[in-house]
């Protein structure tokens, strides 16, 4: 991820169980490309200890506000930090954080940073759930800190299952990425189809492809990094979902194309990088069709065009992207897409070329604009030609930074 690249994140650590996901939090910082500086309570430090962050950040742990020789390091932690990260934060640390209490060296970080804050309350499902904690959290984001609420999950101390479970580290670091990023597409609606849909023949066959969903996904995942409202709207897909953006489920086309419709009519931004399937069973078999002597005849109709159907349902000025995937005339094919449904933005991928394309993790593309320009994109990972892709759309919708991110 762009965002974490030569950026410093101070991540608080507080006494909690769940303090064990903090560990691969911090690893996981480290391997986007920050520079992971580790603070923890003197709780904290019963529940794992600091030797484990040292080992996976390479970088001294600050337990003390004044330590021998450190008087001033909730200054200079402080000061250094891109993103402040507290995970988990106990119901004590919220209350206090609330109050401006400055009694240990976390809490005086707070108040003398000046980086973005995200704050990941962890806690038994009653605490969490008392008015008291309520009226912190809510303070805590007047003060203009982001609050992650805790997950529905099982709890510690056989309390069986409750709201207080702290998410997982993946999905705190993706809302970390959204502190960080521009925020250039803050307060715009983006839609994204992602993966395949799956045509039935019979109750147990289907017409599909092998779209992963993983260049839907990572587009998804990059627009609300950015600030938008996401909606991704995806059929089976073979990677995880992101976190953030409001997921649709769908299988077969024609339920694509209904929620398409349904989502497009406030979007600024549709982006088609879905692959649906073309045809399906003209009539689908009310039984398993049996081998037999001969091999059965399966009559094929065409299934709905989103593309085309979607543009009467979109406001004026919105930008619509759409993908291409070819085996032959891939340009010619492209831009008569383009011309046809009414796109801002094509992507045209080669459905034969090596580690390219279809359900593998890089790709090499063309972006084709209706201009005329052509942009070649040489072999990456997915995700980051998702970012190009955002920056092309960017750079058409005139988007500025919605605010000055350090």
């Amino acid at each position: 991820m762009r965002p974490f690249e030569g950026r410093r994140i101070l991540l608080g650590v507080t006494g909690g169980i769940a303090s064990y996901k903090s560990a691969w939090l911090a690893r996981l910082l480290s391997q986007e490309g920050a520079a992971v500086d580790v603070v923890m309570t003197r709780t904290a430090t019963e529940f794992i200890a600091p030797l484990t962050f040292e080992a996976l950040t390479g970088r001294p742990v600050h337990t003390a506000l004044l330590a021998q020789g450190h008087a001033l390091d909730h200054i200079k932690l402080a000061r250094q930090a891109h993103a402040v990260v507290v995970a988990p934060a106990t119901a004590d640390f919220c209350a206090r954080a609330a109050h401006g209490r400055a009694d240990d060296l976390l809490a005086a970080i707070l108040l003398a940073t000046e980086a973005r804050v995200l704050l990941v309350p962890t806690m038994n499902d009653h605490m969490w759930a008392h008015p008291q904690t309520r009226l912190n959290s809510e303070h805590l984001r007047e003060i203009g800190y982001t609050v992650l609420n805790p997950e529905i999950g099982a709890l510690a101390a056989g309390e069986g299952s409750g709201e207080g479970r702290m998410p997982e580290p993946e999905t705190i670091v993706a809302h970390v990425a959204r502190l960080l990023e521009d925020a250039s597409f803050a307060g715009r609606n983006v839609v994204v189809t992602a993966g395949p849909t799956r045509e039935l023949v019979d109750p147990v066959r289907v017409l599909s492809n092998r779209s992963s969903g993983r260049m839907g996904v990572a587009l998804a995942a990059a627009a609300w990094r950015r600030g938008a409202t996401v909606t991704l709207i995806a059929g089976p897909l073979e990677v995880p979902l992101p976190a953030g953006p409001k997921v649709v489920r769908v299988e077969t086309t024609e339920e694509m194309s209904a929620a398409v419709n349904a989502a497009v009519g406030t979007a600024d931004v549709l982006v088609m990088a879905a692959a649906p399937a073309d045809f399906r069973a003209a009539a689908t078999a009310s039984d398993k069709i049996k081998k037999g002597a001969s091999s059965p005849s399966i009559q094929l109709a065409p299934t709905p065009d989103i593309l085309r159907e979607s543009a009467r349902h979109m406001r004026a000025g919105a930008v619509r992207v759409g993908f291409a995937l070819e085996s032959h005339d891939g340009l010619a094919n492209a831009r008569h897409k383009l011309e046809s449904k009414s796109l801002d933005m094509i992507v045209l991928n080669d459905a034969l070329e090596p580690d390219a394309g279809i359900g593998v993790e890089t790709n090499r593309v063309t972006i084709i604009s209706r201009d005329g320009s052509e942009e070649q994109i040489p072999l990456m990972l997915k995700r980051e030609i998702a970012d190009i892709i955002l920056d092309r759309v960017r750079d058409r919708m005139r988007l500025e930074p919605a605010a000055h991110r350090r």
